[in-house]
């Protein structure tokens, strides 16, 4: 067995997947890389190495779970072990359930809560070897927050943070932590595909409306993401299990807007 940690990481071709996959290679990882995009996941893979670490790339889509299961068997036994699970992967059609088709309710729930799940399961007997593993499901403020539309997407990610806590119910006595992190609006391409009927964006109204909300006045970047699913992931949050996690700068309590706040008390809100 590798002296070297492994994390496997779901949604690794870009954004916070790709950030994460250089945080751990940076914390002394190898790491494991899924995602559909090969040549994206290349370049991930190259920046792995060029921190020190390992880098296997499995391209393929998650809504295959024989393809999943395969992966983490190649895993172990390219990498030698399996430490730290992170289901990052995410797909959605930003529809109301007045239009979407089964085919995409199905294939969001698959992506984003299946798979988790079975990955969870198949890689729990390899940290298990290890004597200790951390499995880490990236969630969404979304989980509690609904819009109308992207119904799909925000059941899967209420169903993931029951998970979470299932997990860490299941788990927990053989060493193995689950943790949810719940987050909020983070600059990645997924967080600014939002249109109009007419193909006109949206994000620049939706990002001054969610930068407004939130108290720090900003969204988080993937590398700051990256971080904090490395820090839970350490030794430093050892007695963290079965909880979700808000990452999102404040907006979960925020009941009013920064503006609004800087109208009645200038000196405070700046």
């Amino acid at each position: 067995m590798s002296d070297r940690p492994v994390a496997f990481i779901t949604g690794a071709s870009q954004g916070i997947g790709a950030a994460t996959a250089e945080e751990f290679a940076r914390r002394g990882y190898d790491t494991a890389l899924l995602a559909r995009n090969k040549e994206n996941l290349e370049r991930v893979a190259e920046a792995v190495r060029g921190h020190g670490g390992r880098a296997a790339v499995y391209p393929g889509d998650l809504a295959d779970l024989e393809f999943a299961e395969s992966a983490v068997e190649k895993c172990a036994q390219e990498l030698g072990r399996i430490d730290v699970l992170i289901n990052n992967a995410a797909w959605r059609e930003i529809v109301p359930l007045t239009t979407i088709t089964i085919e995409s309710w199905d294939k969001t729930l698959r992506i984003m809560l299946t798979a988790p799940a079975f990955l969870a399961r198949w890689c729990a007997p390899h940290m298990e070897k290890v004597g200790k593993g951390v499995i880490i499901n990236i969630s969404s403020l979304q989980s509690e927050r609904v819009s109308g539309f992207g119904t799909q997407y925000m059941v899967a990610k209420g169903g993931l943070d029951t998970l979470t806590m299932d997990l860490g119910a299941l788990y927990g006595s053989r060493g193995i932590r689950t943790v949810g992190l719940n987050l909020g609006a983070i600059d990645t391409a997924m967080s600014g595909d939002y249109e109009s009927p007419d193909g006109e964006s949206v994000g620049k109204v939706m990002r001054e409306y969610s930068e407004d909300m939130i108290p720090l006045r900003r969204w988080g970047s993937p590398e700051e993401i990256g971080r904090c699913i490395a820090m839970f992931a350490s030794d430093d949050a050892s007695y963290i299990n079965g909880a979700n996690v808000l990452v999102e700068g404040g907006w979960a309590h925020s009941l009013w807007p920064h503006s609004f706040k800087k109208m009645m008390f200038p000196e405070d809100f700046k």
